[in-house]
This record gives C-alpha cells, sequence and structure tokens, in this order.
C-alpha cells in the first residue's frame, strides 16, 4: 500500500496494486534494489507505472510526479462528540513520541475530557518491530505485547507492556483492513488480546 501524501497516493495508485512496468520496462526479473533506482529520481521528473489491478480487466498507466518524501507517521484530528480521531500510517523510530505528542494535542485542543479514540492502522505495512510494541504499550498497562518463539535456544524474545495508558482508560476503537500488515497487525493483536480495544 502507499503512504499518506505520498506521490504514489495523490497519482492514484491503491492497496494491492501490482506494478508490472516501470517506464514500459518490466519489473519480472528486477530485483527489489533495482526497481526501487528505476522508481527514484529528481524532484519534479516524472515515472509512468503500468498497475495491475485486481477487478481491472486491462491494465493501469498511472503518471508519478516525484517529490521528495517527508513522512510523518502520526497524524490527529477532533471529531465531533469529543473522540480524538489518531491515524498511524506506518511505523517508524519517532512513532511513540509522535503519538504521545498527538494524544497531549488532542487534549489540549478539546478543552474538555475526550470520550474515546479511534485509532486508524487501515493499510498501514507496518515498519519498525519497537515502535509497534510501543505503541500497543502506550494503550495497555500490563502483560504480553508479542513474543517470538523458535527452535534455536537464543530465538525466543518477549516484549511486555509497562504501567501507564496514555489514553487513560478511555473507550478505543481500531481500524484495520486487508493492507494492515507487519507492525500494524501485532498492535491490533495486543490491544484485541487484553481486551483494550474493539477492532
Amino acid at each position: 500500500s502507499t503512504i499518506d501524501e505520498t506521490p504514489a497516493e495523490r497519482a492514484g495508485v491503491q492497496p494491492g496494486d501490482m506494478i508490472v512496468k516501470l517506464n514500459d520496462k518490466p519489473v519480472r526479473g528486477m530485483t527489489l534494489r533495482e526497481a526501487v533506482n528505476a522508481m527514484r529520481g529528481p524532484k519534479g521528473s516524472s515515472i509512468e507505472l503500468t498497475i495491475l489491478r485486481k477487478h481491472e480487466k486491462k491494465l493501469i498507466q498511472i503518471t508519478v510526479l516525484r517529490d521528495v518524501i517527508e513522512i510523518k507517521s502520526v497524524k490527529s484530528r477532533l471529531l465531533s462528540d469529543d473522540y480524538g480521531y489518531i491515524r498511524i500510517s506506518h511505523f517508524q523510530a519517532k512513532t511513540y513520541e509522535d503519538l504521545k505528542n498527538t494524544i497531549e494535542t488532542l487534549y489540549q485542543k478539546n478543552q474538555r475530557p475526550l470520550k474515546g479514540v479511534v485509532l486508524d492502522l487501515r493499510n498501514n505495512p507496518g515498519g519498525v518491530l519497537q515502535a509497534s510494541v510501543d505503541v500497543a504499550d502506550a494503550f495497555l498497562e500490563s502483560g504480553t505485547v508479542v513474543y517470538t518463539q523458535g527452535r534455536m535456544e537464543n530465538s525466543s524474545v518477549s516484549y511486555t507492556a509497562n504501567p501507564g495508558d496514555l489514553a487513560s482508560g478511555l473507550p478505543l476503537v481500531t481500524l484495520i483492513n486487508s493492507g494492515s500488515a507487519s507492525a500494524s497487525e501485532i498492535v491490533a493483536g495486543a490491544l484485541q488480546d487484553h481486551k483494550r480495544s474493539i477492532i
């Protein structure tokens, strides 16, 4: 899936789209690095993507105008009736700090207690594991967030939540869809397992 407010999203690339050509050059046989290098270019230049989209009979041509991408992973706004809306587009090293600041800002903007929070992880492709653990921990008081278990002695790792819920126990609804993957699934799963959020 695309990341919010990036050239691909602005051009109309959708979650699940499969890129089959870059400027008429088939991607079959390209390594990921080769494909990324072909897509990169100077700001303001363009690249034509040939897209295979589910439920479309013909290939789609999309022209993407390249730009410098500055990604902010957390955005928010107040919904009517005193509810906060928080969108996490992907997980990066600063996501927890951005989330903490966002929640504080929502409280200040509302000027009265919030009634609940909506956490939007739709089309979030994942990212940094520790960031997802920290985000889940932000809403949990205790318990296991995620663990790995393998055959090798050193392959078992467990991450647990620390006391302190940034939302102070407010009702929490988490939005996910088929584009929510990896780290976003860890957050949704932990919040669901501990009955902290309706998914």
